[in-house]
């Protein structure tokens, strides 16, 4: 029998989280390649019949595109005070279940979207598991415009390595919402609570891809299938 692919298992891990997903509830959307799966699947049941009374709040501008291209109603959190589940992946996953995220560049509204949440679903491959975050992802720091060279400084002084991110064309990498991204090399961050309020102190950093506390459930996608954690 030949071995699952990548993709494949990345699919059984997203299709595992939207059975998750009951009639009338708001759903989050999230972004990624593993959360895309997520999307496709859900359209398919909306499709079908097999789920209804289901509306989205897009985390990134592409999954609100690929969505109504898909019939996926769609609302904002405007409308939607509370969102009952959020399908999204992540870059890098603790031993606690805590994440950095915002390699698409997506943090800003995926962090929005998961404080909004009730139940946070994670979905990742099982090379996205570390022992410590920052040991094997940089930490996206999303920042204004104005005086990047003046935040990166203050990032190095904390300890990181830091690059502004350049999109494929080698341009500076904007944001959603019009932003820059610093990507920090910090290593193993030891006390990854610490360094998210020190970062929330900081003018000029508008939000940071440590998302601590959030992750109710946790799909792995491995050679062996796929496997369920919960927090606690």
């Amino acid at each position: 029998m030949a071995t699952p692919s990548r993709d494949e298992l990345k699919r059984q891990a997203a299709e595992a989280a939207v059975a998750l997903i009951e009639p009338g509830m708001v759903v989050g959307l999230g972004f990624g390649s593993t959360a895309a799966f997520a999307l496709q699947h859900l359209a398919a049941l909306l499709q079908s019949g097999q789920l209804r009374d289901i509306v989205g709040v897009p985390c990134a501008a592409w999954t609100e595109t690929e969505a109504r291209r898909l019939g996926v109603p769609l609302a904002t959190l405007d409308t939607c005070a509370t969102v009952d589940l959020t399908i999204d992946g992540a870059d890098e996953v603790d031993p606690q279940l805590d994440l950095i995220k915002g390699g698409g560049g997506a943090l800003l509204r995926e962090k929005m979207v998961a404080q909004a949440t009730t139940r946070q679903v994670i979905v990742v491959d099982e090379a996205k598991l570390s022992p410590a975050l920052g040991t094997n992802f940089a930490l996206p720091v999303e920042v204004v415009t104005f005086s990047v060279e003046a935040t990166a400084r203050f990032l190095r002084n904390l300890g990181a390595e830091v690059t502004l991110r350049c999109n494929a064309a080698g341009a500076y990498f904007v944001t959603d919402q019009g932003n820059y991204i610093l990507d920090c090399a910090f290593g193993p961050i030891s006390d990854p609570a610490q360094l998210a309020a020190t970062l929330q102190s900081r003018a000029g950093i508008v939000e940071h891809g440590l998302f601590l506390n959030m992750t109710k459930d946790l799909f792995v996608a491995g050679a062996d299938g796929v496997r369920h954690v919960q927090r606690g």
